[in-house]
């Protein structure tokens, strides 16, 4: 045991006195942490039960089978070991039912360390072992020392010998770089910019949702308070108008006040770094994350700037991986550029694909009436509504035939911007125009390529190439080029073929 006066290992000489050690145990704290996660699904049960007073027999049961999760915890910490060999990581676990797993480090491409104010504050850390091609992780880790954790990090980066081409194998990993950083002026920025404020008031909806079958009629008994105060006003439709303008605005102001807080708290002291192939990426107020991701496991890229990204002079750059254990994890690293400058971020794609020339300059044009597919499924619906709510109220109802000429304007708009590029090994797409998004990946990267058409297609003469990623994330736009000439489509799936390293997906053409 060290005194405060010894000095602290480093993580290389952690991870030396880790390799050369016999089986060890998590920290002695790891079954508390253990027990609040067993814990966690309890706490709404337990939460409506306190502040309502109204609870079923099942709910009271599961109090008492809380306490078995807590003897649960106990039992697996006792039964948890874990060494480190020449290649691989041996696990033994189970209380009732004993497994040993071992795992090699080939199979080992991310250890993400989290930590939150409880962690950070009992000086440990939950550590997980990520493979390539799994839905979940390798290993879970509840806990291990701040130190061991770090140790693990740099044993699984040596084995893996990440250092640079003809570098010195014994040298160990390479040093880090610093590629990105965010001061907190920049992350009050971000919380601006987004909307992270409607997660919020989402998650609060649906706690109240949770407390009862009066949530409804609460929300529907306070507008009825509010109608009757506004008639014993006696105010004018000027003032209505006013007040209710005044209210809009003041929960807009709220949702922003509600990203800043989110945004710092996901974002504070937000560190990208490089060493050697690998990037890493530090976060977090009062939860410290660190993830790390092998830059050739990058798959696809999306940018994003909006309306109020352009007011701030700002953009988003975040990745896909391939670690399918990634994809729903809010913990892993998909964001390299939360926000910055579209000068910075242009940097970072540069020396993230040396061989691409970024921004493209090579922009190529939908079909020319790409527009009407844009205007037709929002005239359609604008014609029906208008056409419900004329047989039931009338001529007013028909005023909702203004917004098609605003929905053609859009349309309009919307072709002029969106089109894609092919060059330099990358194919991009790119839409939008207040919310301007990019989309792009290297072809080599490309796991399929699908021609599709629809019956809208097949009558304007238009088709759609879908090019599949792997780890391609359901929230962000696909990678997918629309409205494209059958002609062009054909033409560039041919182009695109030769260069993919899965084979493609073959597509019915009209004779």
């Amino acid at each position: 045991m060290t005194t405060p006066s010894d000095p602290k290992p480093t993580p290389s000489e952690a991870a030396a006195a880790m390799a050369v050690a016999g089986e060890r145990r998590l920290h002695p704290l790891s079954w508390l942490f253990v027990a609040i996660q067993q814990l966690k699904q309890f706490a709404l049960p337990l939460l409506v039960l306190l502040v309502t007073g109204r609870g079923n027999t099942w709910e009271l049961w599961g109090m008492v089978g809380a306490g078995g999760l807590v003897l649960y915890s106990l039992l697996l910490y006792f039964t948890y070991r874990f060494r480190i060999e020449d290649d691989a990581i041996v696990i033994r676990s189970g209380v009732l039912q004993r497994t040993v797993r071992n795992i090699p480090f080939s199979r080992i491409h991310n250890v993400a360390l989290h930590q939150t104010l409880l962690h950070r504050i009992a000086g440990v850390a939950e550590v997980r072992l990520e493979s390539a091609g799994g839905a979940k992780p390798e290993a879970e880790m509840r806990v291990l020392s701040l130190a061991d954790a770090q140790a693990l990090e740099e044993l699984v980066r040596g084995q893996h010998g990440e250092a640079e081409a003809g570098a010195d194998p014994q040298a160990g990993p390479p040093p880090s770089r610093v590629l990105l950083q965010l001061p907190t002026s920049e992350v009050l920025r971000l919380g601006l910019i987004s909307n992270r404020g409607m997660i919020v008031l989402a998650a609060m909806f649906g706690v109240l949702a949770q407390t009862g079958e009066g949530f409804g009629e609460m929300i529907e008994g306070s507008a009825r308070l509010v109608a009757g105060w506004v008639k014993q006003q006696h105010l004018d439709s000027a003032s209505t108008l006013i007040g209710a303008l005044v209210l809009f605005l003041a929960a807009i102001i709220l949702m922003r006040v509600l990203s800043v807080v989110l945004a710092l708290l996901q974002f504070h002291g937000f560190t990208l770094s490089e060493s050697g192939r690998r990037l890493s990426a530090e976060r977090g107020l009062l939860t410290r994350m660190r993830a790390s991701l092998r830059r050739d496991r990058i798959q696809a890229w999306s940018l994003r700037e909006t309306l109020l990204h352009r007011w701030f002079g700002r953009q988003s750059l975040r990745v896909d991986s391939a670690n399918l254990a990634q994809v729903h994890d809010d913990r892993a690293l998909r964001d390299l550029a939360p926000v910055a400058t579209p000068d910075t971020v242009d940097g970072l794609i540069r020396h993230l694909l040396p061989g691409a020339s970024w921004p493209l300059q090579q922009w190529h044009r939908l079909h020319p009436r790409a527009w009407r597919r844009q205007f037709t499924l929002p005239a359609v619906v604008t014609v029906l509504l208008a056409a419900g709510l004329g047989w039931k109220e009338g001529l007013p109802g028909l005023c909702l035939l203004l917004l098609l000429p605003l929905w053609l304007l859009r349309a309009r708009v919307w072709a002029r911007h969106a089109g894609y590029a092919f060059e330099s090994g990358v194919i991009a797409v790119r839409e939008g125009w207040l919310d301007k998004r990019w989309r792009f990946a290297e072809v080599r990267k490309l796991q399929a390529v699908k021609l599709s058409r629809s019956p809208l297609d097949r009558w304007h003469g238009m088709a759609t190439l879908w090019l599949d990623t792997a780890g391609a994330n359901a929230m962000e736009m696909p990678l997918r080029i629309r409205y494209l000439p059958l002609d062009e489509a054909i033409a560039l799936r041919d182009r695109l073929a030769p260069e993919l390293e899965a084979p493609v997906i073959p597509a019915r053409t009209p004779a």
